[in-house]
């Protein structure tokens, strides 16, 4: 029965996401050029709380927990294990309050409506992995500019989805490239859980009436602490979360 709501509720589902994308783009390039940042930044908290709620048409039980734990006077680095694309709506819907950046992958700047125009004129870093050079001084730049604002970013230290949920080994790179940048930053681990399971059987039939939990655990105070040290304690810290440790 579960199956046969999948392969009716999906198509629906797709279609609310592909008008919400489609209907904010151009919502978005006329609040920027008329109201500037924080026009433009108002325009995505609203898509994005439209995308994350339109999971409810397959059924979902969304859940956000642990934001009351965060402070609004220090930039935040967010490490999130990566399930799914869906990770990227909780993370911005979720992060509203702190102004959500991402370290993200260069190709996602062009193609896609919406998502490439947030990327490319919110601040983000958008990253050649085969240009370490350039890589280092986009993370550099938007590690200086959370840190001038006390913005959120997220970054995925797995570099590439976990689509079977269990977390991959986290690398330190990136984190250690922002806390430079952004030396009074605190570590935020973020965990994504039940996207996995939501796309058991790949992106068609999507699975229906799965938990979605997108929770913040303590944060971490970097304390001068090594980086590498750092993500370790944040993976295991989501591993643990996951019942994976």
């Amino acid at each position: 029965m579960r199956l046969l709501a999948g392969y009716l509720l999906t198509p629906i589902y797709y279609l609310a996401f592909g008008f919400f994308l489609a209907i904010f783009h151009p919502i978005q390039v006329i609040a920027r050029r008329l109201g500037g940042y924080d026009a433009h930044k108002k325009s995505v908290g609203a898509m994005n709380f439209f995308l994350a709620r339109s999971l409810f048409l397959v059924g979902a039980r969304v859940n956000f927990e642990g934001f009351e734990k965060l402070p609004h006077n220090r930039p935040l680095i967010v490490a999130s294990n990566h399930q799914s694309f869906f990770d990227i709506q909780a993370f911005v819907h979720g992060f509203d309050d702190w102004h959500p950046k991402f370290v993200s992958k260069i190709e996602l700047g062009k193609g896609i409506p919406s998502i490439s125009y947030n990327l490319r004129h919110s601040g983000s870093a958008l990253i050649d992995r085969k240009n370490g050079g350039q890589a280092i001084r986009e993370i550099i730049r938007l590690g200086k500019y959370i840190e001038a604002n006390n913005y959120a970013v997220c970054i995925y230290p797995e570099g590439t989805r976990s689509r079977d949920g269990q977390v991959k080994p986290f690398q330190s790179a990136g984190i250690k490239s922002l806390l430079k940048a952004a030396p009074s930053s605190l570590i935020v681990p973020f965990v994504i859980n039940g996207h996995a399971e939501l796309m058991k059987r790949g992106y068609f039939p999507l699975q229906v009436g799965v938990k979605l939990t997108y929770k913040v655990l303590d944060p971490i105070d970097p304390a001068g602490r090594p980086a590498e040290e750092l993500v370790k304690e944040c993976e295991q810290m989501i591993k643990r979360e996951l019942g994976q440790a």
